[in-house]
């Protein structure tokens, strides 16, 4: 439908290519410093969104593909999320995260057996109601103390879970799997105002897609 490309506008850039047969002269490149944004009445609006989980080692363009029919509306699915970093910010596959994380940890030991942190487990007196949450950090030394109503009496929790070095990475990488996608309804009005154009007025603008420059870091 709409490739991301096609929506970022050009710049011609004097050619300073020595091997180039066209030396000197003005060349068209991608403006890569500008980026489309989305609307932050539509970004704000959930009702825009569905929920979706990257499953097993799906790409951006395989998602794209299953909600929009169109794998080339893969900038889509990143834009909605906010990704500019795909390498860190997207799931690895499974042999690519088996390798990171061993390399990260040394040996398979550390990796599994090795202890990242200790998180607390929900806590509920004889009456079912908390008394302290689950999923707080806490030390290894962790107890809590709290008078039960009901027993009448003073008791004292020292129950945490142990969360392994592998444990933390696996849950960092499988929260990078719950994402959104805009609905796919609201499709064309993201296209529309994904279009990155150039006001007219600048000496440099030669149309609505181009402008010509002597010095690119100036778009920086």
């Amino acid at each position: 439908m709409t490739p991301y490309f096609d929506n970022i506008p050009n710049l011609e850039y004097i050619n300073i290519t020595e091997d180039s047969k066209n030396l000197g002269e003005y060349i068209p490149v991608k403006n890569l410093f500008k980026r489309p944004v989305i609307r932050s009445d539509i970004m704000e609006n959930l009702s825009y969104f569905t929920k979706y989980t990257i499953i097993g080692d799906e790409r951006p363009d395989n998602v794209a593909y299953k909600i929009y029919n169109d794998e080339t509306l893969d900038w889509i699915i990143l834009l909605c999320n906010n990704i500019l970093n795909i390498q860190t910010e997207w799931p690895l596959s499974q042999q690519n995260f088996e390798r990171y994380v061993l390399e990260k940890y040394d040996s398979e030991t550390n990796l599994f057996s090795g202890v990242h942190h200790y998180e607390s487990i929900e806590l509920k007196d004889s009456s079912g109601r908390i008394v302290f949450p689950g999923g707080l950090r806490v030390d290894e030394n962790f107890s809590f103390s709290y008078y039960d109503t009901s027993l009448r009496r003073e008791v004292t929790a020292v129950e945490k879970l142990t969360v392994t070095n592998y444990e933390y990475e696996l849950n960092l990488e499988n929260e990078k799997r719950n994402i959104f996608a805009l609905k796919p309804e609201f499709i064309s009005i993201l296209i529309d105002e994904a279009k990155i154009r150039y006001e007219r007025g600048s000496s440099q603008y030669i149309n609505d897609t181009t402008k010509r420059v002597d010095d690119i870091r100036l778009h920086m």
